[in-house]
């Protein structure tokens, strides 16, 4: 496997950091490495918000900022349109060969940003994520899951079980306690933990639909299909 340096940019409210979080979190159940670094100011809803993960099959030593990342992925398309980013323009430091992925369900690409990325041999996914997050989980907040759903479809650096077990422990952890209180007290948690299991399960679909429209449209990485 090779080695994936992955720059974020999104904005507040959209779970840039919390996907990162379970990507990476996502490979080390499956046995491979992973860093991570958010990076965020003092804003909150609708500013700019990048998060850095380094994930291989090697461990893997560098923390901070991905300069020179081989992926890019864009969650929100302002980042382009708008400048609403750390890093711009959105390709700085994309090395050849790269991998971009955008939100969007239209070519928001200016002409003079197609050719450099044309000369850097980069592969551009355009994929509508907020639009498959509403359809098929009802809220837009699952965006951030329909991204790495589709990134994990290209790459294919784990399955699903490993991504589960990831996005799980973040939506789960290790908080329910089946009893142990008052019988109110007790109703309460069930309510509270069937709420938190309908959240994973409308994530989980997100995902998959993320990776039946990365097979179906033949975006799927050679390496992926032969390692």
């Amino acid at each position: 496997m090779k080695r994936y340096n992955i720059r974020i940019a999104g904005v507040g409210g959209q779970g840039v950091v919390t996907s990162a979080h379970i990507l990476g979190n996502a490979m080390t159940a499956a046995g491979k490495y992973a860093t991570l670094v958010p990076f965020f100011g003092s804003e909150k809803r609708m500013a700019p918000v990048e998060a850095y993960v380094r994930v291989s099959d090697e461990p893997i030593y560098e923390v901070g900022e991905v300069v020179y990342p081989n992926v890019i992925m864009i969650y929100h398309p302002q980042v382009i349109t708008h400048g609403k980013s750390y890093t711009m323009p959105f390709y700085s430091g994309l090395k050849e060969n790269g991998m971009v992925i955008i939100n969007t369900d239209a070519d928001i690409i200016p002409p003079e940003d197609w050719q450099v990325l044309k000369e850097l041999n980069t592969r551009v996914y355009m994929f509508p994520a907020t639009k498959l997050a509403l359809e098929v989980a009802g809220t837009e907040l699952a965006t951030n899951m329909a991204m790495i759903g589709l990134f994990f479809g290209i790459t294919r650096l784990v399955n699903f079980e490993h991504i589960e077990q990831a996005v799980r422990e973040r939506f789960l952890g290790n908080t329910f306690v089946a009893s142990g209180g008052t019988t109110a007290l007790d109703s309460a948690i069930e309510k509270k933990f069937k709420k938190k299991m309908e959240l994973l399960e409308k994530n989980m679909q997100v995902i998959r639909e993320a990776f039946r429209i990365a097979e179906e449209r033949g975006w799927v990485e050679e390496e992926a299909l032969t390692g």
